[in-house]
């Protein structure tokens, strides 16, 4: 994105690898939910995807894991540019080969991204500045962009799943014409280095390594996916898929839950150094979870109650109880990531950018540093809650017999919608502090497919959502917060934000034409985003917590950007496996 890259042209292999480590092995893995299709043209829009299912498709580049923002190529073999960043071409390398020993070629290219713009809500907006598609050689396609500037549109034309225009043309064994606009669980083809081998469609995926495959030699591919097998069973929840992994019915185990991580692992087989329960540190991305509001409410319309619903939450308490004191609030949009972090008041080049949205921002954004409130004791959560009582009745609620009532005197009622037990745990907790201000509050917990399908049409009133941030943002902001993603099912915009200081921002860091215009870009838009209380902020850790059997091995050190580098990264080490014991 911006500067030089690391490893030159002919380099044999990404330093953080071991390209001697053993190809064998099959490792185990838990997945949560479940899923009823293979077509990730409409990932988000119908049906639930088995994520293990995307290791087959590959990209015309890959990012390196120990370097912000840069790419090598993947399917691709060379790109090239003009200095206002206007197109990008790319050239397919010779060897890029389907599963079924056909070659990967411009029409492929060209094929996929019509399909994504054309029935993907996601890639439709993040790729919308691409406006032509075009073979430019025998193997080269041009990508032109809708005006220059934007540096970042000739790396994502190259991040877009490449699948295969003569399968998805063709018929299936029954002889029906395959449909790109449709759920399938018809196996699909690839081109990477796993494909998959069989599945038992919502419990089990069963991917297995591709022998023959074309990129094995390739620097992108030395020392990665070294598994024989990876296999991913499903389960309902944490809890299950944890006792199944105590079991030794699964070889690895992220776990979400801070005080289950304390809690749940006295058992003889971690007790003898059998399973290794890591924290990973995680510095390759940013985030912010939150509890989100629907703006497209009613109720979430003014800022002053969203604020109050922050007062209302002692985060403190909740870290303390739940996860035994393990994580730290968010108080940024892109929290992990130190530079892009708003803190104190605006300053330099991030307060020239203010300036030009001041009449749009809320005025705090000049005088106050933003902090989230303070509970942990009875007095601290007192004081919160007459905050957010005073907030409320400021904003035109009142309380008539222990009811929150609205200007029309209905009772005010929300619901939370969950996926999951961890997170009916989180909202079970804040629940009371919510009806001491008189509201009346449901909770909604679905199944997957059904959660998706809300979030998707939008159908909510409060939910549990986080945005994950690159070290280097850009286009897909318009996707998080921009007004033109407001209304479009599918979106990752789930509040509803229409805001034109926050579509301003996001402008000026897509096209920031350097490193340090990007970061005072970044730190004015996270400063407008939480002064507008889109979200009542939860928590973050700054790295990954898992359990695994002490099977496998992995290059030392791990690289800064790969947080876990897990199962890609690994092996099967035989002779670990052998002191830990026979699988279950």
């Amino acid at each position: 994105m911006f500067g030089d890259v690391k490893y030159p042209a002919g380099f044999e292999h990404f330093d953080y690898v071991n390209p001697g480590a053993p190809k064998q092995g099959i490792v185990r893995l838990f997945e949560l939910g479940t899923f009823d299709n293979f077509n990730i043209v409409i990932q988000g829009l119908k049906g639930s995807i088995a994520g293990g299912a995307t290791l087959i498709n590959q990209t015309l580049t890959t990012r390196s894991l120990d370097e912000p923002g840069t790419a090598y190529g993947l399917l691709a073999e060379a790109a090239s540019y003009p200095d206002d960043f206007s197109y990008v071409i790319y050239r397919l390398n010779a060897a890029a080969r389907w599963h079924d020993g056909k070659p990967v070629i411009p029409a492929d290219v060209i094929f996929s991204l019509d399909a994504f713009k054309k029935n993907s809500p996601m890639f439709s907006a993040y790729y919308r500045h691409i406006v032509k598609c075009e073979q430019a050689g025998e193997r080269d396609i041009k990508f032109t962009f809708d005006r220059p500037g934007n540096r970042e549109l000739p790396s994502i034309a190259g991040e877009f799943p490449v699948l295969p225009k003569h399968w998805w043309e063709g018929t299936d064994a029954q002889g029906r014409k395959r449909d790109i606009t449709a759920t399938t669980l018809e196996i699909p083809l690839g081109s990477a280095a796993y494909r998959i081998r069989e599945f038992e469609a919502g419990r089990t995926l069963v991917l297995e390594r591709v022998k023959d495959y074309w990129g094995k030699d390739f620097p992108h591919s030395a020392g990665q996916d070294n598994f024989d097998e990876l296999r991913f069973e499903f389960f309902r929840d944490d809890t299950v898929g944890r006792e199944a992994f105590k079991a030794d019915q699964m070889d690895w185990f992220t776990e979400r839950s801070g005080k289950q991580w304390s809690t749940a692992y006295d058992f003889p087989a971690e007790r003898e150094k059998r399973v290794i329960k890591e924290k990973f540190p995680d510095a390759s991305s940013g985030h912010m979870q939150g509890f989100a509001f629907n703006l497209r409410r009613a109720i979430f319309a003014d800022v002053r109650v969203r604020r109050a619903f922050n007062y209302a939450y002692d985060w403190e308490e909740s870290d303390r109880q739940l996860s035994n004191g393990e994580y730290h609030r968010d108080s940024s949009y892109f929290d992990g990531i130190p530079e892009l972090t708003s803190s104190g008041l605006p300053e330099g080049q991030e307060l020239q950018i203010l300036e030009t949205v001041r009449d749009k921002v809320p005025a705090e954004v000049f005088t106050m540093p933003y902090k989230n409130p303070v509970g942990g004791n009875p007095e601290a959560a007192r004081n919160n809650l007459r905050e957010a009582t005073r907030l409320l009745k400021e904003a035109g609620f009142e309380i008539r017999d222990r009811k929150l009532v609205g200007a029309d005197g209905r009772p005010v009622a929300v619901e939370f919608l969950s996926q999951d037990q961890g997170d009916e745990r989180g909202i079970l907790f804040y629940k009371p502090y919510l009806e001491r201000l008189g509201l009346t509050v449901n909770i909604r917990t679905v199944d997957s497919v059904q959660y998706q399908n809300r979030l998707r049409s939008f159908d909510f009133d409060i939910t549990t959502y986080g945005w994950g941030q690159s070290l280097s943002p850009g286009n897909e902001q318009r996707d998080f917060f921009g007004s033109e993603s407001a209304d479009r099912p599918g979106s990752r915009n789930l509040p509803g934000i229409k805001n034109p200081a926050v579509d301003a921002l996001i402008d000026r860091i897509i096209f920031a034409k350097d490193r340090a215009e990007l970061i005072a870009s970044c730190k004015a838009l996270d400063r407008v985003l939480l002064w507008n209380c889109y979200v009542v902020p939860q928590f973050a850790a700054g790295f990954q917590r898992a359990a695994r059997w002490d099977r496998f091995s992995h290059p030392e050190p791990l690289p800064k950007y790969g947080v876990t580098g897990f199962p890609s990264l690994w092996w099967w080490d035989a002779e670990k496996a052998a002191k830990t014991g026979k699988r279950s």
